[in-house]
């Protein structure tokens, strides 16, 4: 046997023995993935690479119509720093709006939105550990707008100036998105890295980088890094829209031609991950976390190049992982679980090892009968295999995403299509067609066998053997005279060995929710010609809104409205419409959940309900084919709901939780309090005791909500791709068939009211995160929806703000990373309103904060906005007037209510007169009646223990 440390020597000392004397020269690496699969990529797709070495894609693609994306990714990340160098590639992404040889420092984003794009939401760039992201989101494909994108990614590849007072200035926002990330969140993460990867390099690289080395950056630095990295040969283009591909080709090419070659810098090596790492364990406590324990092994990292055969394979892991999570989501539902929630899975740790996981959620002190069940069902997962049912039902899943996919495909969203070009840059994966991707499924089908499916999961996974294990809670684990570390490693040894048990299996049957009687006449049936909205009314009253769209094809969306929601909550009864959510938990009374998810299993159907606002909400999305049976299941999830208890035990573990990170971090202390000191204490409005809700139940729910549930006034509305006189008919079959219902949405004035507090100025709220973390909000009361000239002049003054603090807090001061402002209107509490504004700061800078937040706000009441800031802030607004009915979700919001709202369409055509009516006077005006000084509500969201300020 040759020595560990010498097998790689004798390797290379071998081949080079043997080697041919004149070796041919290695084969260069081939400039896309697809030049070395079997796989045909989407003709659609255009792939170019410049002399330089850049590489571009491109798309043509009119869904939204009209509009476009473009992306331009840097392979470098934070895997690319040095030690000195840690948190760079991020800063350098920050940099990229703070000025180049074209665009002087603060410009971009003034230039962008003249042009109708909104910072943040169309303006934005991303870092991780292996590449940068930077994105614009296009309101308008014409050429001299993707002529400016083209031009400011160029400049942003090879034209920063790196000013040193800019980088000094954007230095504290950096630092600032770091502070907001340290919390329990993040510490939890740390661990698990350091404990399952000590010799892999990424734990030391997360891309937000160290104080120390962000706090010491000074621009020559930052600028080497750059250099160094942002190389052509680096650097992909990805524009997909609807514009033409010959010309965005020439674009790219005058734009990015120019730009010197240069040799790439190689990437420092990577760690290891070590499979033979084994038979260790961790314990990591938080007040904050829920329980966990995780098992762990590792393997080498295999290198699989994308093909036919390759995807079959893959195909057959992926319903051996989602049989064995089948069975474990079964076992979480039964009366009395062992655990919350468990899944297994493995998956590539980069190109350096992988990683299989075995994660069991357990309530509190549920560990040892969690983690038991989880190992037992594995083992037996692995001993016995799969029923032809279980692979079935699976098989049916994948095969309904796969038609569906095929279905729709010449509808496929701009963004659909840039997450196809971005797997080919990442993850190197053939964009292939939908169609295609449906033929070799239906080819490969017939060899999805059980025996087939278990082979291949053997084959993927790293048997958990001796394995790493680790426990995240708030109490160390324990069993009786063991404790910690021995006590994990016991109950799993002790898994291992039992008997294995036989698992709940799949149920049969049919859906039994198919008949809801006699078919419900139409009483009115009328037509919108203007939006070619078509509006039904059943003889039981039931609204039927109707809206064919060509923009997504076979996609249809469904909203169902049924009277009630939050405004069923009282002042003695402030919870009783809390449980809402969890009525798909319970089922229907013929099926359990788990029932449900088999028998419906390759059908795209879904219910969610909530109550929101004056009304319970259902919606899902579906296709052609599957359009009456999505209408079937939430006609049945109103009329005979399951209601059944198991729903009870995952609601108060969920609620167990939250309550033990209600002020864990200053985002969720200021969310769970805030809204009842706005209301006065009001108890609809403020978080009630712990006990308060381990006393609900799915019981006292249907007796609080059932009755409205059966008889209160239903709008329904259809989105999509559907033929209108069938989709009448399927409809007349479920909801027009029930019995009679109450015309009209109520009233409910009295339940409407909702005073904001009389006390306004300073109030404090703790939080139990990190000791520099701290929050400011003002908050000043406005008024309700009903006005829309109000509406949209305090919108409109949100998005002056917005600039307003952006400037102030963030890039003047650079105290906070995402200052931002707010307002919100309600259509359902009568007078309420509320205008913020946010910032996330150091806890030494509120002071300071709150100066530039009153100085800001002093500044839109002392004299009409500036023109250009209000050209600026309109510009995006208009742009997503014009864009809203470009998709489905656009027309669903616009006509869910079409038959109980109608102002509301009628508000929306006159909206973009209304914005652009409005003038800087006009907004200062806002500014003056909305914003005094003295009626701001001031929150400060301070660490525990810190020092509060008088006023």
């Amino acid at each position: 046997m040759i020595p560990r440390p010498f097998a790689r020597l004798f390797a290379l000392l071998f081949l080079a023995l043997t080697a041919p004397l004149a070796p041919a020269p290695a084969a260069a690496k081939p400039v896309w993935a697809f030049e070395r699969s079997d796989l045909t990529p989407d003709p659609a797709f255009r792939f170019g690479r410049l002399p330089n070495g850049m590489r571009y894609i491109i798309r043509h693609n009119a869904t939204p119509k009209g509009t476009a994306e473009v992306r331009m990714q840097i392979d470098t990340g934070s895997l690319d720093e040095r030690d000195d160098e840690r948190g760079f590639a991020h800063f350098v992404e920050h940099m990229a709006f703070n000025g180049s040889a074209r665009v002087p420092e603060g410009e971009m984003i003034k230039l962008l939105e003249r042009a109708g794009l909104a910072f943040g939401a169309d303006t934005n760039a991303q870092t991780s550990f292996e590449q940068t992201l930077y994105m614009l989101s296009l309101p308008r494909a014409d050429a001299a707008l993707v002529d400016t994108a083209l031009m400011l990614m160029r400049e942003t590849a090879s034209e920063l100036t790196f000013d040193p007072a800019a980088v000094e200035r954007e230095r504290g926002v950096v630092l600032s998105e770091l502070r907001d990330g340290q919390g329990y969140v993040l510490d939890n993460a740390k661990d698990q890295m350091a404990f399952l990867y000590p010799r892999a390099h990424y734990p030391d690289r997360l891309p937000i980088g160290t104080a120390a080395a962000l706090k010491g950056a000074a621009a020559a630095a930052l600028r080497a890094f750059w250099a160094r990295e942002y190389v052509p040969a680096k650097t992909t283009l990805i524009l997909v829209g609807d514009v033409d591909a010959a010309a965005a080709e020439a674009a790219i090419r005058a734009r990015f031609a120019d730009w010197p070659a240069r040799a790439p810098a190689k990437r420092p090596a990577q760690g290891r991950v070590l499979p033979d790492q084994q038979g260790e364990a961790r314990i990591h406590l938080d007040p904050a976390l829920s329980e966990r324990v995780t098992v762990s092994r590792h393997a080498p990292w295999r290198r699989e190049r994308d093909t036919a055969d390759q995807r079959r394979t893959a195909m057959l892991r992926q319903i051996g992982y989602g049989v064995i999570n089948r069975r474990l989501l079964r076992l979480s539902r039964i009366v009395n679980p062992p655990f919350r929630g468990a899944g297994l899975g493995t998956s590539a740790v980069f190109e350096i090892g992988r990683t299989t996981n075995l994660v069991v959620d357990t309530a509190d002190k549920g560990w040892r009968a969690g983690l038991f069940a989880a190992a037992q069902l594995y083992r037996e997962a692995l001993a016995h295999g799969f029923t032809d049912a279980e692979v079935a039902e699976q098989v049916a899943g994948a095969r309904a995403g796969i038609e569906n996919a095929a279905a729709s495909a010449d509808t496929r969203s701009n963004d659909a299509l840039v997450n196809a070009a971005l797997v080919l840059l990442r993850d190197e994966k053939v964009p292939t067609t939908p169609a295609s991707v449906l033929e070799r499924f239906n080819r490969n089908a017939p060899g999805f066998t059980p025996a087939a499916v278990l082979a291949a999961l053997r084959a993927d996974l790293a048997a958990l053997d001796n394995p790493l294990i680790r426990f995240q809670g708030r109490t160390a684990p324990a069993h009786g005279a063991q404790t910690g570390e021995a006590a994990l490693r016991t109950a799993w040894d002790e898994a291992m060995r039992a008997p294995l048990r036989i698992r709940v299996r799949p149920p049969s049957g049919t859906f039994a929710y198919t008949d809801f009687g006699p078919p419900g006449t139409i009483a009115a049936d009328t037509t919108r010609d203007d939006l070619g909205l078509r509006q039904i009314r059943f003889a039981n009253g039931v609204r039927l809104n109707l809206k064919r769209t060509d923009l997504e094809k076979d996609r249809v969306l469904v909203r169902l409205l049924v009277d009630g929601g939050e405004l069923i909550d009282t002042r003695d009864n402030p919870l009783a419409t809390e449980m809402t959510q969890m009525i798909p938990t319970g089922g229907l009374a013929k099926h359990s959940q788990d029932d449900l998810q088999s028998l419906l299993a390759g059908r795209s159907v879904g219910a969610s309900i909530a109550a929101s606002g004056d009304v319970f909400a259902l919606g899902a999305g579906t296709t052609r084919r599957d359009l009456e049976l999505q209408l079937q299941l939430l006609a049945a999830t109103i009329t005979d709901p399951g209601w059944r208890p198991s729903a009870d035990v995952i609601y108060h573990q969920s609620m167990t939780n939250f309550f033990a990170r209600r002020d864990a971090t200053p985002a969720a202390a200021m969310a769970n309090t805030l809204p009842g000191v706005l209301s006065g204490g009001d108890p609809r409005f403020t978080i009630q005791p712990p006990e308060a809700y381990q006393r609900l139940t799915m019981a006292a729910l249907k007796g609080a909500i059932a009755d409205r549930l059966a008889k209160g006034a239903i709008e329904l509305t259809l989105v999509g791709d559907f033929d209108p006189d069938a989709a009448i008919a399927m409809a007349a079959r479920t909801f027009g068939a029930l019995p009679p219902r109450e015309a009209e949405f109520q009233p409910r004035e009295e339940a409407r009211q909702r005073s904001f507090t009389p006390s306004r100025g300073l109030t404090v709220i703790r939080h139990k995160g990190e000791p520099n973390q701290a929050i400011v909000r003002y908050v000043w009361p406005t008024t309700d929806d009903r006005d829309a000239v109000a509406a949209t002049g305090l919108e409109l003054l949100q998005e002056v703000t917005e600039i307003a603090v952006l400037d102030t807090v963030r890039e003047a001061l650079g105290k906070a990373y995402s200052p931002g402002a707010a307002s919100s209107l309600s259509r359902v509490w009568r007078g309420w309103g509320t205008f913020t504004i946010t910032a996330s700061v150091d806890l030494a800078d509120v002071a300071a904060t709150r100066a530039a937040i009153v100085g800001t706000v002093a500044g839109l009441a002392a004299a009409p906005t500036d023109p250009d800031v209000l050209e600026r802030a309109r510009a995006p607004m208009r742009e997503r007037l014009a864009n809203l009915l470009k998709t489905n979700a656009g027309w669903l919001a616009l006509t869910e209510r079409a038959g109980s709202q109608p102002d509301r369409i009628a508000r929306f055509q006159q909206a973009r007169a209304r914005l652009d009516a409005l003038s800087g006077a006009d907004l200062q005006a806002l500014a003056q009646r909305y914003l005094a000084p003295d009626q701001a509500v001031i929150a400060l969201v301070l660490p525990e223990g810190a020092a509060a300020p008088d006023k």
